[in-house]
């Protein structure tokens, strides 16, 4: 066995020579084999050797047998020993989650504060061969994404250092015949025998019969692993480029949006990995009840040929397509009530609730015009203006027009969004009649005269 992990390590690159190596042991034949495997070649590779292990006081008299068995053990062998007790249910009930997730949490923080406290290079945990069958099959049962199925991974980043997990090449009856080799007397969890547990169900009932087919399995399933975790890696580094350039986020609002024609020239493989950057950029933590119907609902929306569709995900957030458009943003985000109206000194200047500026000033000379600026003479409005949002029946006019229009079909034919119609600034005179639907069209007021002084309107977005 000893030879199989070595060849496994120096594939991987999983240690090197002068390290710190922080060893997490519980007392059963896995944590016991690694620790044994990691005191043989201390020496070779002058490692700092630390063994590291918590008690989660879940098992009473039996767990606390297990912390003195591995303080004895190092004593014999030599080995820093550092020890704690982790009150589980305590923090179960603080944080309302399972007693497996609360444990996992609570020893992960103590590994952590360890890896900080000795400086350390590599934390190595036991999980083994058999582990990984487990862990893949679990993923292929409740998982839909090829993501999740990648399993445990050989390394990762870990506090100051790495987790490293040399014994993934080795099956569980293989760590077993090297502890009685070695005269290893490990401890063995009862809780390991009982199937109330997802992953001793899978343990018991599931793997014998795989095994019964292919008894290298676990081998067959490490290959998977890696070769699905680095064609995974590529995914995402290409995935997250193109999220830099189709997707526009809205940080301050928590908003993401993209053109539809730009998200689909990608290839369907990153466009799926793209639409889960946005998910993750947007929630604090994904919900629970995010699942790949949403995945499913997101692309049919994509795909429709066209109209305005909106669908609703976990926690208010709400998927728009608006034309060639699709927006991600939560309800609560968007005021109750987006009407207002305003009275506009001239010269003066008015700040919309968005934070957008309308500004007012009399000039004696024309100026040059965009569609974020109106002149008039003073003559052609009555005064004061008004700016406020639009109302039912609003209608206006405009040079070359027969007759006017309605605003609706304005704010239709120039592909406006449905939530943006409602809070879409408006200037209007003293009569009610529309001389400028900002950024849109420009009114025709009846009054028509010319000579100064005049209006000069400006309005500036508070994105700009």
């Amino acid at each position: 066995m000893k030879d199989i992990v070595k060849a496994f390590m120096k594939k991987h690159q999983l240690l090197t020579e002068n390290a710190t190596v922080l060893a997490a042991v519980s007392g059963g034949p896995d944590s016991m084999a690694l620790l044994h495997f990691l005191h043989t070649i201390q020496n070779d590779w002058n490692i700092n050797l630390i063994a590291i292990s918590a008690d989660h006081q879940l098992r009473g008299e039996e767990s606390k047998a297990d912390l003195h068995y591995v303080q004895e053990i190092c004593r014999q062998w030599g080995i820093k020993c550092i020890t704690d007790t982790l009150n589980v249910q305590v923090y179960k009930k603080e944080k309302q989650i399972s007693t497996e997730v609360a444990a996992r949490e609570l020893r992960y923080h103590f590994f952590a504060e360890q890896m900080e406290r000795f400086d350390g290079d590599y934390l190595a945990l036991g999980h083994h061969g058999d582990d990984q069958v487990e862990t893949m099959l679990m993923s292929l049962v409740r998982s839909a994404s090829s993501s999740a199925f990648s399993g445990i991974p050989v390394k990762r980043e870990f506090s100051k250092g790495l987790i490293i997990r040399p014994l993934l090449c080795v099956k569980k009856t293989q760590l077993e015949s090297y502890c009685e080799e070695n005269n290893i007397k490990p401890r063995i969890d009862s809780t390991n025998l009982e199937t109330e547990y997802t992953r001793n169900f899978y343990r018991k009932n599931i793997i014998p019969l795989i095994k019964e087919k292919n008894n290298n399995i676990h081998t067959t399933m490490q290959h998977m692993s890696e070769t699905i975790r680095e064609d995974e890696q590529y995914l995402q580094s290409e995935a997250a480029k193109m999220f830099q350039r189709a997707v526009n986020l809205d940080a301050e609002n928590n908003q993401a949006s993209f053109e539809i024609d730009v998200f689909k020239t990608h290839p369907f493989a990153l466009q799926r990995r793209a639409f889960h950057l946005i998910l993750n950029y947007l929630y604090d933590e994904l919900p629970k009840d995010l699942s790949y119907m949403h995945e499913e609902q997101f692309f049919a929306l994509l795909q429709k040929a066209e109209g305005n569709v909106q669908i609703d995900f976990p926690h208010q957030l709400k998927l728009e397509r608006s034309y060639k458009k699709i927006a991600f943003h939560f309800i609560k985000q968007h005021p109750q009530n987006p009407f207002y109206h305003f009275t506009l000194d001239i010269p003066g200047k008015i700040e919309l609730p968005d934070g957008s500026l309308v500004t007012s000033e009399i000039v004696e000379h024309h100026k040059e015009q965009d569609r974020f600026s109106y002149f008039c003479d003073t003559k052609q409005a009555a005064l004061p203006l008004h700016i406020r949002t639009r109302q039912s029946g609003d209608r206006m006019s405009w040079k070359g027009l027969n007759g006017s229009k309605k605003v609706k079909d304005i704010f239709i034919d120039a592909k406006i969004p449905k939530t943006k119609r409602d809070s879409w600034p408006i200037v209007v005179d003293n009569n009610g009649e529309i001389l400028w639907l900002i950024g849109l069209k420009k009114g025709q007021p009846e009054n028509q005269s010319k000579g100064a002084p005049y209006i000069q309107l400006y309005f500036t977005d508070r994105k700009v």
